[in-house]
């Protein structure tokens, strides 16, 4: 650049300085003007030698930023101080938050701190919806440091997404998808409606061009008409105002284009068949004490001259929303035959909408600021917090509550509480309180009993029923509808899930032990595989609750027994190259349950591979991995081909070999005559056999015949056989078979 390049950049610079300084909301103290001075020469300092993608220097944008929380937001030289500082620690190797601390003080480090974390979680990252998702629930979490962190990211956001044509294109998207994704929201949960607009219209300009500039286009082309038509509308109550003696004025306002955009596809019509592309916007002066009354006062003369649709009235004054925003919404017939928006609103409420917190913090007295702020801080919380879901579901749900209408319900004791529209009464009862919640058992709208899931009404009086016994349970996440009482409800029904699980998993020990199988890493994996389950803590629930029963456990003890029999008798049967009927015949089988490795077959410590869970018998090799040991794989998994092709010299060859005897489980069927006594002579003679643990029995008797049915745990074959030719000795049994 040229010293001529450089001296004209100086003086835009400065310019932009002033009239950071002009366009306060808020009046700015001299003491504030030195402070945001201060701030501006460290920026400056910090950002010196920086450039943006567009290549003007990189201290414009701070100023930007700055310029978006003192004019749009309306926040005070603290926050506008640490807007010009946002970047400094981030980006300049001069300056640490110790810096900021000494010369700003603790508040002003604090946020600059924030924002430096906010920015570290996926600066030059490209980012999958589950990670946007957990660095969003991570940036909300600074709200517990000071809420004007998120406010100026969202500011900072703002100006990115009008600056971004510069930008490659996979930027471009991945960027507006991000702030369609959560800035959006969060602006209008924080009730920065001017500003959620034009991220949402930003966005749809570089997610969806074409759809944005076809908009654009039409609303170019028709605006002369629509100016024509709000101005003919205007002028029949200009005229009913001016007679009332209202101090007012009257604004014209097409619809955002995301917005038309939305009912265009909510509606499945064309941009021509959106009948309410603008709304007209009557701002009132009025003492706060009169506001509600000359609110109704304009709508009784709107609705004398154009009749109302009365499904579309919306009055956010008698009952405001937990945004804070207030007024009164009329959809009225206009001239030739279209609908239009009328928004009411007084000067205050209009600076509410437009501001957000700001606005109401400029209408409370010294003595209300500080608990002002602290009520609005704890109430976005409670819109934000839930911990114990995931990610995505959070940023779900949180959105899902944030774009909903609300409705207002009662108390018993007359209380009027806000919910999004579709809660039930469990939501209810959560919204009350946590305790609540967790206790309820049933719940009364206007005095009349109904079920937990009953979907609640403007107007509704609700009272919700109590008992100590009572505790969530699964069906509790389909009736409730909020954020807020899915998170604790899904939170206590993990915990449930826990404690019911450690009390499965020793059930399951015990009943393992029975069968003579250790509960270790090895059969857990095969007890998960076998019933097709994807985690431990499933499998310990579900025997928890008994819906993976005694039987069911057995099943699984007599085929992994199974398993290991075939592959012992085709080793034997391979390896001796005898018949199978003489198999039958050995007193004792192997068990394959001892891994040896290498050439010497060598004993080492081994991890079983989850990509493939080998089981003894299977044909096995070894793999050294870096940090984990020796992982076991089958000769068949998925994973072997490129395991050997890449890394052969990791491999090691592994077998299993014979180590202790194992126990059988065996189940006989015994037919015959039935008579007295037949029972008990028959579990006497399996009791009285030594090495044989009898597990149930079963008898059934028709016309003087019986069948029974015996499971049996055995070490052996043979002993099998002993006890089958003792029970055909028994008067009266006619045939003994083993199944």
């Amino acid at each position: 650049m040229t010293e001529e390049d450089i001296e004209k950049e100086n003086a835009t610079i400065a310019k932009a300085y002033k009239e950071l300084l002009k366009v306060s909301y808020r009046t700015l103290s001299s003491e504030d003007k030195k402070l945001i001075r201060s701030a501006f020469e460290v920026a400056l300092d910090g950002h010196k030698n920086q450039r943006r993608k567009s290549g003007e220097a990189y201290i414009f944008h701070p100023i930007a930023v700055a310029k978006i929380v003192a004019q749009e937001i309306g926040l005070d030289a603290t926050s506008i101080a640490a807007a010009l500082l946002h970047d400094v620690v981030e980006d300049s190797p001069d300056y640490e938050i110790k810096d900021i601390e000494k010369r700003f003080g603790k508040t002003i480090a604090r946020i600059v701190e924030g924002l430096t974390k906010i920015s570290s979680l996926s600066k030059d990252k490209d980012m999958d919806v589950s990670l946007q998702a957990e660095n969003f629930r991570k940036m909300l979490l600074t709200l517990n440091d000071d809420v004007r962190v998120i406010i100026i990211k969202i500011a900072d956001r703002l100006h990115n997404m009008q600056t971004m044509d510069s930008m490659r294109p996979d930027k471009q998207d991945k960027i507006a998808s991000e702030t369609l994704y959560i800035y959006a929201p969060l602006a209008h949960r924080i009730g920065l409606y001017n500003i959620k607009t034009q991220l949402e219209d930003l966005s749809l300009k570089y997610t969806e061009p074409d759809v944005y500039n076809d908009i654009l286009h039409k609303i170019k082309e028709s605006k002369e008409e629509q100016d024509l038509y709000i101005k003919d509308f205007s002028e029949v109550i200009k005229n009913a105002l001016d007679k009332e003696n209202f101090e007012y004025s009257i604004k014209g306002r097409p619809k955002s284009i995301f917005s038309i955009r939305r009912k265009m596809l909510a509606q499945g019509v064309s941009f021509d068949e959106v009948y309410d592309k603008f709304a007209i916007r009557i701002i009132y002066k009025s003492e706060i004490p009169d506001e509600k009354f000359l609110a109704w006062k304009i709508y009784s003369i709107v609705t004398d001259h154009f009749r109302p649709n009365p499904m579309r009235l919306r009055d956010w004054i008698t009952s405001p929303k937990s945004t804070g925003y207030e007024a009164l919404h009329i959809t009225v017939m206009g001239p030739k035959g279209r609908w239009v928006e009328v928004q009411v609103r007084s000067e205050r409420m209009n600076e509410i909408a437009e501001k957000g917190y700001a606005a109401h913090y400029k209408y409370k007295n010294n003595s209300e600021k500080e608990d002002s702020l602290e009520s609005w801080i704890n109430r976005l919380q409670e819109a934000l917090e839930s911990t114990e879901i995931n990610a995505v579901d959070f940023v779900e749900q949180f959105k899902l509550n944030l774009y909903s209408q609300e409705i207002f319900v009662f108390t018993p004791n007359g209380d009027l509480k806000s919910l999004p529209k579709g809660a039930t009464s469990l939501d209810f009862a959560f919204n009350i309180h946590t305790e609540i919640g967790m206790k309820t058992r049933g719940a009364k709208v206007n005095g009349k009993l109904v079920p937990l899931s009953h979907v609640l009404e403007t107007g509704d009086q609700v009272e919700v029923l109590t008992s100590e016994s009572a505790k969530p349970n699964q069906n509790w996440l389909d009736y409730a509808t909020t954020a807020r009482a899915r998170g604790k409800i899904k939170s206590a029904l993990k915990e449930d899930k826990k404690r019911i699980g450690e009390d499965g998993k020793e059930i399951l020990r015990r009943k393992l032990k029975q069968l003579k199988i250790t509960l270790n890493e090895r059969s857990i994996n095969e007890l998960v595989n076998y019933f097709k389950l994807k985690t431990s803590l499933d499998l310990f629930y579900r025997v928890g609750i008994g819906s993976i029963d005694n039987t069911m456990i057995k099943n699984f003890a007599a085929s992994r027994s199974n398993a290991l029999m075939s592959f012992i008798k085709s080793k034997i049967t391979r390896k001796a190259n005898i018949p199978k009927e003489e198999i039958e015949k050995n007193e004792v089988t192997t068990n394959f349950d001892s891994l040896v490795f290498g050439r010497e077959e060598e004993k080492l410590d081994y991890k079983l591979a989850n990509c493939c869970n080998p089981i003894p018998g299977d044909q096995v090799f070894g793999f050294l991995t870096v940090s984990e040991g020796i992982k076991v794989h089958k000769k068949n998994c998925p994973n072997a081909l490129s395991l050997q092709s890449n890394y052969a010299y990791r491999i090691m060859t592994a077998r299993w070999v014979d180590s202790t005897q194992q126990e059988f489980l065996a189940q006989i069927t015994l037919t015959g005559i039935d008579h007295i006594g037949l029972v008990n002579e028959i579990t006497s003679i399996v009791s009285e056999n030594m090495h044989v643990n009898m597990k149930s029995i079963s008898f059934e008797s028709d016309e003087g015949l019986f069948s029974g049915k015996i499971n049996v745990v055995v070490k052996n074959n043979t002993i099998i056989k002993k006890l089958l030719e003792k029970l055909k000795k028994i008067n009266g049994i006619d045939k003994v078979t083993r199944v």
